[in-house]
């Protein structure tokens, strides 16, 4: 019997679509943070994965291959896989709710500013990466300077002081070797580089980077990371901070030199440039006079919900599998709220406070996102804890937003509603 032309579509679009595998992302994952890295080396092999916004915390759907359920069961990552009768409700239930689906077409190529040498703290970019078996490289000042930014898709400020003040360290680590160590290779960095401090070294460094977002760049940053780099653009060419860091005296008139329109998140800030205070401004929030207003146990944040077919963008960076996140502290903990420009799309606060703890911003043909605090699973990470093991903390939905932003870049871009 000659089937219809209708009945043979129907069978070969029904045979297409039941090679489908789909990763749930909602409470029914075994292991989020690793079904990012899947998902990464699904698209390393030029493969597309079809991101599907606000369903099961943001399920990924991607055609079937043997490869991907091999991957998934060694990494003990939940998938099912699915016929065309389950594909099309689905569908179904996208158009109809606030959902939405955004198609991940490229592997961003993923870069870590980070000093070569070895820091007493961890970083949760690096750790989320390496758990998740994403790749990524390394480089600092140097590859910087040089121009090798642009190699890369998706740039991550590892905790760093760009303000040339080491950290704000002088106080508490000044007489510590690995305090001395650094401070000895910063200076053969700047001296290097053809600067007469790290203090200025360091700024310019803000500035190439500013660049590179501007020219189309993905930035993350985190804990001091967002606020010193901020802090660093708006002091210019001005002498910002005091003579033990760099041995010439501070501009007296700083604060009214500010530029805030060099800024990329804040604005109206006030400096904070004594010496012996851990912090940099008064974006901080809790300052660090206050540090502790609940505790660990009451200390949360809420994201926000945004509409996943007008608002794509802050949509993906939101996915999880919960809504409230359990709050950690850092040298930059949060943001206050009168601190941040106008136009800055705020991804997540605390409700309770004036704390935001996750925003987003554009900045010529790229983007920004800062994340406020150092380890999204150790409230207060000091100078010398153990590194976290994400193997107890698989399912962390503090953790996940860190691996939202490094898919971010691989979506295709879709021209707004509004």
């Amino acid at each position: 019997m000659r089937l219809s032309k209708f009945s043979a579509l129907f069978i070969f679009t029904s045979f297409i679509f039941a090679q489908k595998i789909i990763i749930p992302m909602d409470q029914s994952q075994n292991n989020h943070l690793k079904a990012y890295g899947v998902v990464y080396k699904i698209l390393d092999k030029n493969i597309n994965v079809e991101w599907l916004l606000n369903y099961k915390g943001g399920a990924f759907l991607v055609d079937s291959y043997s490869f991907i359920e091999t991957d998934c069961k060694i990494k003990g990552v939940t998938f099912n896989s699915i016929d065309s009768r389950v594909l099309l409700e689905i569908y179904s239930m996208i158009d109809q709710n606030n959902m939405d689906i955004t198609l991940l077409e490229k592997k961003p190529n993923i870069a870590i500013y980070t000093p070569p040498n070895k820091q007493p703290w961890d970083d949760a970019v690096t750790l989320a990466l390496t758990y998740a078996e994403v790749e990524y490289e390394t480089l600092w000042d140097e590859e910087v300077h040089l121009g090798e930014l642009k190699k890369y898709d998706w740039l991550h400020l590892h905790h760093e002081d760009f303000t040339g003040q080491f950290g704000k360290f002088y106080k508490s680590h000044r007489n510590s070797q690995w305090y001395k160590e650094q401070k000895v290779q910063f200076e053969q960095v700047a001296t290097k580089l053809g600067y007469s401090s790290v203090h200025e070294q360091k700024k310019g460094i803000a500035r190439r980077i500013k660049n590179y977002v501007g020219s189309g760049g993905f930035l993350f940053a985190m804990c001091s990371a967002t606020d010193s780099y901020d802090i660093a653009l708006a002091m210019g060419n001005v002498d910002g901070v005091h003579s033990v860091f760099d041995g010439t005296k501070i501009d007296p008139h700083i604060q009214k030199k500010l530029d805030f329109t060099q800024t990329l998140a804040f604005s109206n800030f006030s400096l904070i440039s004594d010496p012996m205070v851990y912090e940099f401004s008064d974006i901080d929030y809790p300052p660090s006079n206050n540090p502790i207003t609940r505790g660990a146990k009451a200390d949360y944040f809420t994201l926000f919900e945004f509409s996943a077919k007008y608002d794509p963008i802050p949509t993906m960076l939101t996915q999880n599998h919960v809504s409230i996140i359990r709050g950690f502290m850092g040298q930059t903990t949060g943001f206050k709220k009168d601190k941040i420009k106008s136009h800055i799309v705020i991804l997540g606060n605390d409700p309770a406070s004036e704390q935001v703890k996750y925003l987003h911003g554009n900045f010529g043909n790229g983007t920004f996102t800062y994340y406020g605090g150092h380890d999204p699973e150790d409230y207060q990470h000091f100078v010398g804890d153990p590194t976290t093991d994400l193997s107890l903390h698989r399912n962390s939905p503090g953790y996940r937003l860190i691996l939202n932003n490094i898919l971010f870049p691989a979506a295709r871009k879709k021209e707004k509603k509004t």
